[in-house]
């Protein structure tokens, strides 16, 4: 029932060169705290619906995720982001470029951007 960016990202060579394999610095939001070393990664599901039909049960899910890349510098962020779509752009949609930032507190740079999967049953 969720889209499956982990699996995708981790067989992409571009990815795991970023976030690494074992583990693999791609979190699920909440699943990650602010000691985990950067750059790293996180992805929520922020909407999303099945595929109903008329008669039958639906055959997919449809899910809208949003990702947000952390890194020291904005160019590490930019360079994740980037690894992460090029993995899974070719499974997905992408719908947002949210753009890139930093937090006041941390100093991390961060870049955001959200998908659209949609995901056979």
């Amino acid at each position: 029932m969720f889209a499956p960016i982990n699996a995708i990202c981790a067989l992409d060579a571009g990815v795991t060169a970023l976030l690494g394999k074992d583990p693999q610095r791609l979190y699920a939001f909440g699943d990650s705290d602010q000691s985990v070393p950067k750059p790293y990664a996180v992805w929520q599901t922020i909407g999303g619906n099945p595929e109903n039909y008329l008669a039958g049960r639906p055959d997919a899910d449809g899910y809208t995720l949003q990702i947000d890349v952390y890194a020291a510098s904005i160019k590490d962020a930019r360079a994740v982001a980037k690894a992460i779509r090029d993995a899974i752009e070719l499974h997905c949609n992408i719908t947002r470029w949210g753009g890139d930032g930093r937090d006041p507190v941390t100093k991390n740079y961060r870049y955001s951007f959200d998908v659209d999967w949609i995901v056979l049953r």
